[in-house]
């Protein structure tokens, strides 16, 4: 017989630290403020992270960078309300075809089935009833640790549940509900278009608006209403000093008042779902829109 959760716990899974801050903060914080246990796997410790914050591009940072960035990730994820942060282990692999690329001990030159086995470990101990992970398509953004993200985070959902996979990963329990989140051009369509309402000069010029015109639109199936929750986002991104420079007008050139009122909800959408018994089944839309990623699953909780 598979284990069920106690109580309702969500896991997400980001490739470096502030990825956690960029996607999906405002739905974690929701669901921390709920009562739901949050975990967050941090893949790799972001060494290859360029430093764009001008007071804090010293030799002391760039070769402190690792101890850094874990200090932030930890203002970070206080910020948001993440209950636990597991790190992976690996090293930032860097951008594709960087030299970084080549160091044994990267993500993204780890043999995939190690990476899948860590993540399956962490499933298992903290049963978690839903996950979100990156999406299938990541054209627009083909960094080789977010690839990696999904793969491995895709077939450690599909395994956690089968007890013949990886037996020294701990009792098999399968997840109900795997999610990939979604990056609307509709939202940064809405954004430029608040800067030029406003009179002020926007961050999106036009390579940037051709970018949006080329990409395709990734329809979600979960809309999560993060109202209240909406400066979560630029706080724990803030937090990530090193990372984030504090006068960028992409991240901050908008009131924080005015940025929460735009399109104030995270997109996802849902890939696969899972049964206590440890089957794994696609998805088949209904095209309704859920507004709670445990939507479905809360009777699994405490049986």
């Amino acid at each position: 017989m598979i284990a069920v959760s106690e109580s309702r716990c969500i896991l997400t899974i980001h490739a470096h630290p502030d990825d956690e801050a960029s996607k999906g903060a405002g739905t974690v914080a929701r669901y921390h403020a709920d009562g739901v246990r949050t975990v967050l796997v941090c893949c790799t410790g972001g060494e290859e992270g360029e430093i764009l914050n001008p007071a804090l591009d010293t030799p002391e940072v760039h070769g402190n960078l690792a101890a850094v960035r874990r200090e932030e990730l930890a203002r970070a994820t206080e910020i948001i309300g993440y209950d636990e942060v597991v790190m992976l282990g690996y090293r930032d692999s860097g951008m594709a075809d960087s030299e970084a690329n080549a160091n044994p001990d990267c993500f993204a030159a780890a043999p995939l089935q190690e990476a899948v086995e860590r993540l399956v470990a962490i499933v298992r101990r903290t049963r978690p009833q839903v996950m979100v992970i990156y999406g299938d398509d990541q054209t627009g953004y083909p960094h080789p640790d977010h690839l990696r993200v999904h793969d491995a985070g895709l077939a450690a959902f599909q395994a956690a549940g089968d007890p013949l996979q990886f037996v020294d990963a701990g009792p098999a329990y399968q997840p109900a509900k795997l999610y990939y989140t979604v990056h609307s051009a509709a939202r940064f369509r809405a954004i430029h278009d608040k800067f030029e309402e406003l009179g002020l000069e926007s961050p999106f010029d036009e390579a940037w608006r051709d970018r949006w015109d080329s990409m395709p639109e990734d329809v979600p199936t979960a809309v999560v209403d993060i109202t209240g929750y909406t400066d979560v986002r630029r706080l724990a991104l803030l937090a990530h000093a090193t990372q984030v420079d504090p006068e960028s007008k992409f991240w901050f050139g908008l009131p924080p008042e005015v940025m929460g009122t735009i399109q104030p909800h995270d997109d996802y959408r849902l890939a696969l779902i899972g049964a206590p018994n440890g089957t794994v089944s696609a998805v088949d839309w209904d095209g309704v829109v859920e507004v709670d990623l445990f939507a479905s699953v809360d009777a699994r909780v405490g049986s």
